[in-house]
């Protein structure tokens, strides 16, 4: 039964990573609904489990990117500045003082759900061109503070959230997923040491499970290498079209589970 939940694994991140990967985004977002759904991993573990996931899948697409020189940039050491130290903060709270699942749903969906369909409208229907503003470094910084410590809270990548922001603004997607991607990485293998170190001192199911977690990795390995190589095959249009529409239904997925 353990081998069989660990092809369902496999096969689930590999699926999820060749879909989110030419955007810059893990899959996590869509892993966490599907452990506790279909794997029945149990809370807070599925946080760390989700961490997990990511630090074993991410080396394929951020391979794939190293080799093609577009992953050491300055936006991605600013994402690592604020995502690192929000990742230990976030876990932290995860233990100690964790929200409620159904309020953290709500206002995922909240988020995603106006800013893919911002997004996929200005794909649309684009302004005239003019030139490309993205957040000023301040801004940057608090939004990848903002977005370590969510992820360290519900074992998400950030990715998701990054994504669609500087899409928006108009910065080319091949220049977002490595960076998104990258801080992903670091901020899930940080944010995984913190919660193996929790486990310790704290009761409860807070180490992650690590089979699953590890299978799973192991087809997103597969997928975001793949995913990150069909990336300059893609049309910028459909690449943005795709990121709105992952933001759209990871939103809608997030308000169902939590009106229901």
């Amino acid at each position: 039964m353990d081998w069989w939940l660990g092809l369902g694994a496999v096969a689930a991140g590999l699926l999820i990573a060749v879909v989110t990967a030419p955007v810059g985004v893990s899959g996590a977002v869509f892993l966490l609904p599907v452990q506790l759904s279909v794997f029945a991993v149990p809370n807070p573990a599925v946080t760390p489990t989700n961490l997990l996931y990511n630090v074993v899948a991410g080396p394929g697409a951020l391979w794939r990117h190293h080799r093609t020189g577009g992953l050491w940039s300055p936006l991605t050491r600013r994402l690592l500045a604020g995502t690192l130290p929000g990742v230990v903060a976030g876990a932290v709270i995860r233990v100690f003082a964790l929200p409620g699942p159904t309020v953290f749903r709500l206002l995922i969906a909240a988020f995603l759900l106006p800013l893919g369909l911002w997004l996929c409208a200005r794909t649309l229907r684009p302004r005239s061109a003019g030139p490309v503003r993205e957040p000023s470094p301040r801004a940057l910084g608090a939004l990848a503070l903002t977005v370590g410590v969510v992820g360290g809270i519900y074992g998400i990548g950030g990715g998701s959230l990054i994504g669609p922001i500087l899409a928006g603004r108009g910065v080319p997607v091949s220049r977002v997923a490595p960076a998104a991607l990258a801080a992903t990485f670091a901020t899930s293998l940080v944010g995984a040491a913190t919660f193996a170190l929790l486990s310790l001192t704290h009761s409860g199911a807070i180490a992650p499970d690590w089979f699953l977690g590890s299978c799973a990795g192991l087809g997103g390995l597969g997928g975001g290498y793949l995913g990150a190589r069909l990336q300059p095959r893609l049309p910028e249009t459909f690449l943005r079209l795709l990121l709105g529409t992952l933001a759209v239904g990871v939103g809608a997925l997030y308000a169902v589970q939590a009106l229901t």
